[in-house]
C-alpha cells in the first residue's frame, strides 16, 4: 500500500519535472537567442521571464477546472499545451513568436504545479505526507538538472549553443525541442492514473473511490478514513458559496499565508541561478564550456540536497527546516553581495572578479543552492498541499501558486537590468528576502509533522484566532 502510494506520488511529480525543465531549458539558450534576436538586456529579460505569467495564468485557472472536471483531465491539459509550446519554441522566428510560445507552455507547466501537489496530498497517507508532498520539488530539480545537462550537451557537441546541430537547426532550438519528451511522458501518464478519491466522493462515486483507497490505506483503516472524507465533504456542502474573500485585504489569513510563503520562495532570488548562472559564470570569467559544466554541477547539488530535505521533513517537522534554511540563504546571499561588491568592470561592461572573489562567489551561490534545496525549495509545496480547509483547498492553492509565479517573473525580468546596474545591491535584496523569510516562519507557521489534512488545517486557524485575540 505504501508502495502504490509512492508510485502514483512519483507518476504525478513528473508535472513538477516539466516545470524545472521549462524554467531551467532557457539558462543554456538565453546568450544565443539574445544574440540571434539582437535583443536588449530589458527584452532579453522579458523574453526568458515572459512564460512565468502564462504560469500564474494556467496556476490561477487550474483549481476551479480541477474541482470541475478532476485531477487527470487537467494533467492532460497541461502536458498537451507544454509539448505544442515545445515545438513551437524550437522553431521560433522572432522574438515575439518565442515569448508566445513560451506563455502557452507557461500555462501547461502553471496548471501543472497546481494540480500535482493537490493529487499528490489527497492520495497520500498522512504519515509520510510530507515525503510524497516534497516529491513534487524532487522532481522539479531532477527537470532543472535534466534541462541544463541537455543543455550543455547540445552546446558542447555544437561547439556553442549558436551553432548548428542536427538538420542544420542551431544548438538553442533542440534545447526548446527536447523538452518534447518530458511533456510526451507527463501527457501519457495522465491516461494511467487513477483519478483522486477525494475528488471522486464530491462526485458521488462511492465505489470507485474505495477501491482506489483500499490500495492506499490499511484495510482496518479504510472505513475510517472514507467516513472522515464524507464528513469533510459534507461541511463542504453545506458551505458551498465558500469564498476565498475575508477581511484581511480582501482574503481570507489563510490564503494570505500560502501567497506570502509562497512569494518568499522566489524572492530569495532561487531562479536566477537556474534561469542565468551560464550567462552570471560566463560574466565573472569563466568560459562557456566551464559555464555550462558549473550549471549542471549545482543542479546535481540541488537535486541531492532535496533528498535530504525528503528524509527529514516527517522526521524533524517543516518549521525547523525553514527556519535553518532561511539562515543559510541569508548568510550565502550576503557573501556573494560582499564578492560583487569587490568585481572590476571593463569599459564594454565585462564584470570579472579578481583574486579569490570568484571562487567564494561560486562556493557560496552552491551553498545557498544547498540551503534552499533543503527546505524552503521543497517544504513550502508540502504546505501548500496542506494548510488549507478541503471546500477552497484547490481555489486557494491556484491563488498561491499564481502568486509565486508572478514573484518568479518580477525576480527574472528584472536581473538582466539590475545586474547590470549593480550585482552587490541585487544579491543585497535577496539577503533581505531572506532574512524576512525566517522571521515569517517564526511569527506564523505553526508545526503540522504528522498531521491528517484536517488537523493541520485546524491547527493554522488556530493560531490565526490565537494571534487575533492576543492583537485585540
Amino acid at each position: 500500500m505504501k508502495a502504490k502510494a509512492i508510485g502514483l506520488a512519483i507518476a504525478a511529480a513528473v508535472g513538477g519535472f516539466l516545470f524545472g525543465f521549462d524554467s531551467s531549458v532557457i539558462n543554456g539558450a538565453v546568450d544565443a537567442v539574445s544574440s540571434d534576436f539582437a535583443l536588449n538586456d530589458v527584452i532579453t529579460g522579458f523574453v526568458v521571464a515572459i512564460a512565468l505569467l502564462g504560469c500564474a495564468l494556467g496556476a490561477w485557472m487550474a483549481g476551479g477546472i480541477a474541482d470541475r472536471w478532476g485531477r487527470l483531465r487537467v494533467m492532460f491539459l497541461g502536458g498537451i499545451m507544454f509539448l505544442v509550446s515545445s515545438i513551437g519554441s524550437g522553431f521560433a522566428f522572432a522574438a515575439w513568436d518565442l515569448a508566445l510560445w513560451r506563455v502557452i507552455g507557461g500555462i501547461g507547466i502553471g496548471i501543472a504545479s497546481v494540480v500535482a501537489p493537490a493529487y499528490i496530498s489527497e492520495i497520500a497517507p498522512k504519515r509520510i505526507r510530507g515525503s510524497l508532498a516534497s516529491l513534487q520539488q524532487l522532481a522539479i530539480t531532477l527537470g532543472i538538472f535534466a534541462a541544463l545537462l541537455s543543455d550543455a550537451l547540445f552546446a558542447w557537441g555544437a561547439g556553442g549553443a549558436n551553432e548548428p546541430f542536427w538538420f542544420g537547426l542551431d544548438a538553442w532550438r533542440w534545447m526548446f525541442l527536447a523538452c518534447v519528451v518530458p511533456a510526451a511522458v507527463y501527457t501519457l501518464l495522465s491516461f494511467t492514473l487513477p483519478e483522486s478519491p477525494r475528488y471522486l466522493l464530491t462526485k458521488g462515486r462511492d465505489e470507485e473511490a474505495r477501491a482506489i483507497f483500499a490500495q492506499l490505506v490499511p484495510a482496518n483503516e479504510l472505513d475510517r478514513s472514507i467516513a472522515d472524507i464524507e464528513k469533510q465533504i459534507a461541511e463542504d456542502q453545506q458551505g458551498a458559496q465558500a469564498s476565498l474573500r475575508g477581511p484581511r485585504f480582501g482574503l481570507k489569513g489563510i490564503v494570505w499565508i500560502g501567497i506570502i510563503l509562497s512569494v518568499f520562495q522566489q524572492f530569495v532570488g532561487i531562479n536566477v541561478i537556474f534561469y542565468y548562472s551560464t550567462t552570471l559564470w560566463s560574466a565573472v570569467g569563466f568560459d562557456e564550456s566551464d559555464s555550462f559544466a558549473i550549471s549542471v554541477f549545482t543542479s546535481v547539488t540541488n537535486v541531492l540536497v532535496t533528498l535530504v530535505a525528503i528524509a527529514l521533513v516527517d522526521r524533524i517537522g517543516r518549521r525547523p527546516i525553514l527556519i535553518a534554511g532561511s539562515a543559510g540563504m541569508a548568510v550565502s546571499l550576503g557573501a556573494m553581495a560582499v564578492a560583487f561588491a569587490f568585481a572590476d568592470t571593463a569599459a564594454d561592461g565585462t564584470v570579472t572578479l579578481p583574486g579569490a572573489w570568484g571562487p567564494i562567489a561560486l562556493v557560496a551561490a552552491n551553498l545557498f543552492v544547498v540551503a534552499f534545496g533543503a527546505s524552503w525549495g521543497p517544504v513550502v509545496w508540502v504546505l501548500l498541499g496542506e494548510i488549507f480547509p478541503s471546500r477552497i483547498r484547490g481555489r486557494a492553492l491556484g491563488v498561491a501558486a499564481s502568486a509565486q509565479w508572478i514573484a518568479n517573473f518580477l525576480i527574472t525580468v528584472s536581473f538582466p537590468a539590475m545586474s547590470a546596474w549593480s550585482l552587490p545591491l541585487t544579491y543585497g535584496m535577496y539577503t533581505v528576502f531572506a532574512v524576512l523569510s525566517g522571521i515569517f516562519v517564526i511569527a506564523k507557521i505553526p508545526e503540522t509533522r504528522g498531521m491528517a489534512l484536517e488537523e493541520a488545517e485546524v491547527t493554522f486557524a488556530r493560531k490565526g484566532s490565537a494571534k487575533a485575540k492576543s492583537t485585540a
